[in-house]
């Protein structure tokens, strides 16, 4: 999870071995930094762009590192549209000054880490690091504060009244910290004790701070040892003396300590640049993919970045809490889609792209240049777009009710039969729209339950226009490559990607079945065969109520489940042109007495053969199937052995789902 150690694993190896040669040149040289960590690492789950984070974080680290080597703490703070952070060390007040830099350069060796969280903080018992998005210097408590208990210290055992003798202590040092400037030892009756508040804290957030600390160690006793680590000071107990005298020299060895703290701090040195060097290598395959991205995207920068439609990619991220994973709607091949809060509090859906293909260009230039105008009720709105970021974003109206598949295979969810035949209606209204209701004709070629999403009404909004293609008025197809779901993609453009109106409703067939069974296009693999094809034999048998979803116990109009299959089983016929135009889909759905024709039997591929079967077996044996049809008048007497219903594998992952 950390930034540094996945993204770069040499990089956690070099840190590795610096920390272990800083060590072993402390002990060496007759030092002892207390570089031991008081508690784990403490780092935010909440990340941002290491493109903006990294460079903030090495800017404010080195007044931090100067302040450091000149007085033993220090801090520092940057405030940009992109990364604020604020910054604090300080070693404990008993630590002489080698020491001091020894420890120091231990934990800003080890706390980028924590990047690119926007936070992270280090307790090690010679020195405190921290950094955050906010001001915190003022901060006494904190939700993070912990303590860290001990029950043993090299087996030893406790002195004889130790539990009260220690309280005791502790009860005297707390008490007498804040009136010495933050910081104060002792020990008695072989207990040790040391609080240390840390300068940024007033004297009386020093005292609040070390109050929560005095408890939070007591309440480690009887522990032979024990630690209070608070955003505003730290307080450790133990039976062995871990308290140093910042006036010592080491004698003789004095010369020797000054080398130990220059090697310590060469070696802290040469690991500072060798991150910064991945780092650099790392902007500048950022820079040269982004300049790629923006070669492809070539005109769609100057058109969009002056319109209504662009928004700042800081805005987006502000507005999702940086891409906060909490605030995740759903995640597909593409993309993730993030819940987010405009300035004007409007709430929105960001999709955050990650791609810069000429496929993925294409993609992106639909949906917004495409859909951006289309408005209906029953298509989800697009509001714009960001193209100048670290990332492309697409800016969507917010759908609160998730897709209609984790309703309809969710038997958590039932939804009444009333509720799906007003999905259904609204889906084909939808559609009906995007083929005659604009002056282009749009074809969305990726129909699926996953891409339809429920408002608070649960009514339906067609969603993910990637793949949608328009053409003129005197275009009879378009010959395209293939691209959508198997399994709702019609047979015709399957196997001869010969792309109309025809394979919207194809899919949608597909759905309105999905939707009536309660149960995926793949859920019948047995002997029964396929959806279509079990759909098909209850309705030549004047069965179709029959499929109706089980889970419904029965609270149903039977004749006008049996209208919706025979209208599902219409848009599923082999031949094109049998199949209704969605104008007359939504006619025969919501107009009472209209007529609607018989359906001829839908292509059928043996759900067996698809689920061992390669894409050019299953584009075969359509393709006979589909010459046998077209040649014949295509009589229903029998059933086929097999059905165009496929697997639920997709050509194409499902980006938009809310969760």
């Amino acid at each position: 999870m950390h930034f540094l150690s996945s993204k770069f694993p040499f990089l956690k190896w070099v840190t590795t071995a610096v920390i272990l040669l800083m060590s072993t040149a402390s002990f060496c040289y007759a030092a002892d930094p207390r570089i031991e960590e008081a508690a784990p690492m403490n780092c935010s789950l909440n990340r941002v762009s290491p493109t903006f984070i990294i460079p903030t974080f090495t800017r404010v680290m080195e007044f931090v590192s100067a302040s450091v080597t000149d007085h033993g703490w220090g801090n520092s703070s940057t405030v940009t549209p992109n990364a604020s952070m604020y910054a604090l060390a300080q070693c404990y007040e008993d630590l002489p000054r080698q020491d001091c830099l020894l420890c120091y350069a231990s934990s800003r060796t080890k706390l980028p880490r924590c990047l690119p969280g926007i936070a992270g903080r280090m307790f090690l018992d010679g020195c405190f690091l921290r950094y955050d998005n906010y001001s915190f210097f003022n901060e006494s408590t904190s939700a993070q504060d912990k303590s860290n208990c001990s029950s043993s210290l090299g087996g030893a055992a406790p002195p004889p009244n130790f539990a009260t003798n220690a309280g005791s202590l502790i009860d005297n040092i707390t008490a007498a910290a804040p009136a010495r400037g933050g910081f104060a030892t002792g020990n008695a009756n072989g207990v040790y004790v040391l609080a240390q508040c840390w300068k940024t804290v007033s004297r009386e957030g020093c005292r609040q701070c070390l109050a929560k600390a005095r408890t939070e160690a007591k309440n480690c006793l009887p522990s032979v040892e024990g630690r209070a680590l608070n955003a505003g000071c730290y307080l450790r107990y133990s039976t062995e003396n871990f308290i140093s005298d910042p006036n010592e020299t080491d004698g003789g060895s004095s010369a020797v300590s000054k080398k130990g703290v220059k090697v310590a701090i060469a070696l802290s040195v040469i690991a500072f640049v060798m991150i910064s060097a991945f780092i650099a290598y790392t902007w500048r395959n950022k820079a040269l993919k982004r300049k790629q991205e923006r070669k492809n995207l070539g005109p769609l920068l100057g058109i969009y970045s002056k319109s209504n439609l662009n928004f700042k990619y800081e805005i987006l991220e502000k507005a999702t809490n940086y891409f906060d994973p909490s605030m995740k709607l759903g995640q597909g091949g593409a993309g993730s889609v993030y819940k987010g809060t405009l300035n004007d509090g409007r709430v929105v859906a960001v999709k955050r792209l990650f791609f810069n293909t000429r496929q993925w260009v294409d993609e992106f230039f639909n949906e917004v240049n495409l859909i951006s105008g289309v408005e209906h009720r029953n298509l989800v709105k697009l509001l714009g777009c960001s193209i100048e970021g670290p990332e492309s974003l697409l800016v969507y109206e917010f759908v609160p009710n998730k897709s209609l598949d984790q309703y309809i295979f969710d038997k958590n969810k039932i939804l009444t039969w009333r509720e799906r035949v007003h999905i259904v209606v609204g889906t084909a209204e939808g559609i009906a729209f995007l083929h005659g209701g604009t002056s282009i004709r749009i074809i969305h070629r990726d129909i699926k339950s996953s891409n339809v999403l429920l408002d608070e009404n649960l009514s339906a909004k067609i969603a993910d226009f990637g793949l949608a293609r328009c053409f003129a008025p005197d275009k009879t197809h378009l010959s395209t490559g293939i691209a959508g779901t198997l399994g709702y993609m019609a047979p015709e453009y399957l196997v001869r990607g010969q792309l109309t109106e025809k394979a919207d409703v194809y899919s949608f067939g597909v759905l309105v079945l999905e939707m009536v069974s309660g149960r995926k296009s793949n859920a019948f693999a047995d002997d029964s065969g396929s959806l279509l094809q079990t759909v098909w034999r209850l309705y030549r048998t004047d069965r179709s109520f029959e499929i109706v979803d089980p889970s419904l116990e029965g609270d149903f109009n039977a004749n006008e489940a049996s209208k919706v299959v025979q209208v599902g089983l219409l848009c599923c016929q082999a031949i094109p042109a049998l199949r209704p135009s969605m104008s007359e889909v939504v006619e025969m759905l919501t107009i009472e007495d209209r007529e609607i024709p018989e359906p001829t039997q839908p292509p059928f591929i043996n759900s067996s053969v698809l689920a061992g079967g390669s894409m050019s077996s299953i584009k075969s044996l359509v393709s006979n199937a589909l010459n046998k049809q077209d040649g014949s008048s295509y009589t229903s007497t029998t059933d086929q052995s097999s059905s165009m219903q496929s697997t639920s594998d997709g050509l194409r992952s499902e980006e938009f789902r809310h969760h």
